[in-house]
């Protein structure tokens, strides 16, 4: 790991630190949003239903310019003057969007839930656990679940421990693949300021990247409990990239990127094995696109896990989905 490349600013807003003397609750959870106003009051309300009082927890709604809904009507209904709203006065786009929540936020702790993600019940006092119980951790993060448009499970991540407490083996294990939804991780605010905010050069997997360099710098809490929901749709903005496969392509600029804050010996291994995991992940979406009639987007897809991985397995693989592509073509 280089400090010069973990400390590089060029590709990041700075976050300025906090005025002395400025009183800070515990907790800032910043709700970005756009175009969100289907799901947003599910979001308030998971969130409202753990306040802990303005004293201990802003609340605040960032809305980037929506012009499909008015989140701030939503706002008044639910927050009833509890929860703080900000309207950008032009679009930013969510790299734009997300530093204006970290400049807002006053927090010792910053919470990033989007306006279309959900928090289960004891989410903000199970992560305050781990804060308080390892100070000197930067982030802490839960399980996920995963729900679709309609609010159904559809599955969750993973369990990396049984217990709560810090992560073993935290950077090497989450540098090779992308195991936090931004819905279930808190960060201390003062790690936003010492490395900035999220890389200006990513559209998507701009919070993998985020997560593995706060990750090369500090130790990370994991509880294990299933706290948090994301939401999986297409207008997402990871959803909007898959037909295009950009969605893949930031996904290898990530791990491009992340690889200058990993030791040397760490990086000859998960470097490869993180193109490995997306190459095969390209495959199975490319095949999942074909499944919808989409050959399109499976093409697209298809070209990015060459460009992840041009081993031999992943070309026969690219191979026997570029010609099933084809003889569809043809079919139709």
């Amino acid at each position: 790991m280089t400090q010069s490349a973990l400390l590089d600013m060029r590709h990041r807003d700075a976050v300025a630190p906090l005025p002395p003397g400025a009183v800070a609750p515990f907790w800032s959870v910043m709700i970005p949003t756009f175009n969100c106003g289907p799901y947003l009051r599910e979001t308030l309300a998971a969130v409202l239903a753990q306040d802990q009082g303005p004293e201990r927890m802003q609340i605040e709604v960032v809305d980037d310019a929506s012009d499909k809904d008015d989140p701030a009507v939503i706002v008044a209904e639910l927050g009833r003057g509890r929860v703080q709203f900000t309207r950008q006065p032009r679009n930013l786009g969510h790299i734009g969007n997300f530093h204006i929540c970290l400049q807002r936020a006053r927090g010792e702790v910053v919470h990033l839930l989007h306006g279309d993600d959900l928090v289960e019940p004891g989410f903000y006092e199970a992560l305050e656990h781990g804060f308080r119980a390892a100070p000197d951790i930067g982030a802490a993060f839960c399980r996920s679940g995963f729900v679709d448009e309609n609010g159904s499970d559809i599955g969750s991540t993973e369990a990396l421990e049984e217990r709560a407490g810090p992560l073993p083996d935290h950077l090497a294990l989450l540098a090779g693949e992308q195991r936090i939804m931004t819905p279930s991780i808190a960060v201390r605010r003062s790690a936003y300021v010492a490395l900035g905010g999220f890389d200006r050069r990513l559209v998507c997997s701009e919070d993998w990247e985020m997560w593995v360099r706060i990750a090369a710098r500090y130790r990370v809490w994991y509880e294990p409990r299933p706290l948090a929901k994301y939401r999986m749709h297409l207008h997402s903005n990871t959803g909007r990239h898959i037909r295009s496969g950009d969605d893949m392509a930031y996904t290898r600029k990530a791990i491009d990127i992340f690889a200058g804050y990993l030791p040397p010996a760490m990086g000859r291994d998960v470097v490869p094995a993180a193109r490995h995991a997306y190459a095969r992940a390209a495959l199975e979406m490319a095949q999942r696109m074909l499944g919808r009639g989409d050959r399109q987007a499976a093409r697209a897809q298809l070209w990015q896990a060459l460009r992840l991985e041009a081993s031999p397995g992943i070309i026969r693989a690219a191979t026997r989905t570029m010609l099933a592509s084809l003889a569809g073509g043809a079919r139709s």
